[in-house]
């Protein structure tokens, strides 16, 4: 359609966790076929027994103690590798915001050097002076009227009041 999309990049960080995820895989699949040995030598033990042959039961137990120990030893190696893997991705997280806060200092300087204190001193000087200007306009607009203009204004708020309810009727009537 139009644009091609960028390709994430694979870091040797990522590599390295799929390869240990890769290995994980393969260590469950692995106790997968020693569970099925396992079932398969319990199997032949019971029924070399039911057959009289006791020795030979003990050989398929003996093999399937040697396999239980195996599998024993899959369970140390699965934790293991469970354990580098959350390793690896809790410290790459702790990089992230390493980064994120290195990032985030930097910002602050920037506005630091824009927000030095003469700077900000001058902005409220000027909006005190600006507040003050306004207040003097204000002084002087209400001290020109006399009593009777003020009076005259107050009876044209209310004359303007009652229009606006009266027109207000008429459009609900």
């Amino acid at each position: 359609m139009g644009g091609s999309q960028s390709t994430p990049k694979i870091t040797a960080q990522d590599k390295a966790i799929l390869d240990l995820k890769l290995q994980r895989d393969k260590l469950k699949q692995y106790q997968k076929n020693i569970q099925a040995i396992l079932d398969r030598e319990h199997v032949i033990a019971k029924s070399h027994l039911e057959a009289g042959r006791k020795d030979r039961a003990m050989i398929a137990l003996r093999r399937r103690k040697y396999q239980q120990s195996l599998l024993e030893k899959t369970y140390g190696q699965l934790e293991n590798l469970e354990q580098l893997v959350s390793t690896i991705e809790f410290s790459l997280v702790e990089v992230s915001v390493l980064h994120g806060l290195k990032q985030g200092n930097e910002v602050l300087k920037e506005i630091h050097k824009e927000l030095n204190a003469e700077s900000v001193e001058k902005l409220l000087e000027e909006t005190a002076e600006a507040r003050e200007y306004q207040r003097e306009i204000g002084e002087m607009l209400s001290n020109t009227l006399t009593l009777d203009e003020e009076d005259a204004v107050q009876e044209e708020l209310r004359a303007l009041q009652e229009d606006i309810v009266r027109n207000s009727l008429r459009n609900y009537a």
